[in-house]
């Protein structure tokens, strides 16, 4: 059975993103010009379109028109996956900046999510992390500070579970929560985005494979840059 018009134009506008004849953020020409060079109606025209709009490669601008969508990082929750795995599962690549990175006494939601006393120590470290140079999220990452010791800062803040694994640890369950929530001015300059825009936000804590719990991370996603998919 022959695929329908609008699939055709859909596969061929979609080809042409991926050679970067349309580039990310770029204006698409208009439906009467795409009408005109497929040789198809403008109903026709605008099922392919708006099957590339459900898919997440073309966005709407109401009064401007439609243009490539910015690529978002895609998390898919089916297992564990440091951010760098997710990011090089998406093509791009990863990196991050540290911006603190400190030892002390943990606070009272660090306590109860890592099943600490008040008397041990954790290591708090936060860092932001990009995709192509492009800022995706700020995190501020608790692990018990015993568990981590003999390790060096470089590889804790760049690979922690790849650093683990190595030190002989196998990474179990993780529990995540995630919400909405808007950059207030310190994410906003954080993440080169603006004030009052909409993240994602994610509480994690990540056990080891005897059920301990070793890390509490605590992140904010610029909304149009991430997106979480769900599978089973």
């Amino acid at each position: 059975m022959e695929e329908p018009m609008y699939i055709k134009i859909h596969n061929q506008i979609k080809r042409e993103i991926e050679s970067h004849i349309y580039k990310v953020g770029s204006r698409i020409p208009s439906e009467r010009q795409l009408a005109l060079k497929f040789g198809v109606s403008r109903m026709t025209l605008r099922q392919a379109i708006k099957t590339l709009e459900d898919e997440g490669i073309l966005e709407q601008r109401l009064g401007s028109g439609t243009y490539v969508a910015n690529q978002k990082v895609q998390e898919k929750m089916s297992g564990i996956m440091s951010f760098t795995d997710i990011t090089h599962a998406n093509g791009q690549i990863p990196s991050s900046k540290l911006i603190s990175y400190r030892v002390g006494k943990p606070s009272l939601s660090e306590m109860e999510r890592l099943h600490l006393a008040k008397d041990q120590t954790i290591l708090r470290m936060e860092r932001i992390r990009y995709a192509d140079n492009v800022p995706i999220c700020y995190e501020v990452v608790t692990i018990p500070h015993k568990l981590i010791l003999g390790m060096s800062k470089e590889n804790i803040s760049t690979h922690l579970y790849r650093t683990l694994e190595q030190n002989g640890y196998e990474i179990g369950r993780v529990t995540e929560h995630i919400s909405a929530a808007i950059a207030n001015e310190n994410a906003a300059r954080l993440l080169n985005a603006k004030k009052g825009e909409a993240l994602i936000t994610r509480l994690q804590v990540t056990e080891l494979s005897s059920g301990e719990p070793f890390e509490y991370t605590r992140a904010s996603y610029v909304a149009d840059r991430f997106e979480f998919t769900f599978s089973k």
